[in-house]
């Protein structure tokens, strides 16, 4: 478990020490003291927790604390409901893109944690957008998750660079919760 000094957090949050020390003695930010001393300790949960809760930015913490979520699909329903279901508090951040070349830039300034794939956009497309991540070592341990359509056809493709897939229509909450836990396995999200 990660924690931090009053120093540590003032500089996180842009404060003086002292105004970091008046948050903890109020019980606003929650912590310890060490045993012996009248030095404060905050553990890196409840400082993430705190930061959310005033609307204060994560900075260097986001990247551990976030579940980033790509999401490449044209359907805009399907995008609401993804988002709805992943919400900032719940510790998700989401972006969209409507192309493989979109998906391929953001991908590269998102560095995203999974990369949902609705196979809608085009067999052929979706298919090349999972195949091209896998080949760069950078996302390498980027979930893949594919949306299949559900239209009566057979869908046959190699699955092997796809981490789990869904078929079209599905629960949005069960697929939040799925990511929750294939990205928790990695990161300690809050």
């Amino acid at each position: 478990m990660k924690v931090f000094t009053t120093g540590q957090v003032a500089k996180i949050c842009k404060v003086a020490p002292r105004t970091v020390s008046k948050w903890f003695d109020s019980g606003r930010l929650k912590g310890y003291r060490i045993p012996g001393s009248q030095d404060r300790r905050i553990p890196r949960e409840y400082l993430i927790k705190f930061l959310k809760e005033h609307g204060m930015p994560l900075g260097d913490l986001e990247d551990e604390a976030m579940a980033k979520v790509l999401i490449v699909a044209q359907d805009q329903v399907l995008i609401e409901n993804l988002k709805r279901e992943l919400p900032t508090e719940r510790s998700f951040r989401v972006a969209v893109a409507a192309s493989g070349f979109e998906a391929g830039i953001q991908a590269e300034s998102f560095h995203p944690d999974c990369i949902i794939t609705d196979f809608s956009i085009g067999k052929v497309e979706a298919l090349q957008i999972c195949q091209n991540l896998r080949k760069n070592v950078d996302f390498a341990e980027t979930i893949l998750i594919a949306l299949l359509p559900d239209d009566g056809s057979p869908l046959t493709f190699d699955r092997s660079s796809i981490n789990e897939t869904f078929k079209k229509p599905f629960d949005a909450k069960l697929l939040a919760e799925r990511l929750r836990t294939l990205i928790g396995a990695r990161k300690e999200l809050v």
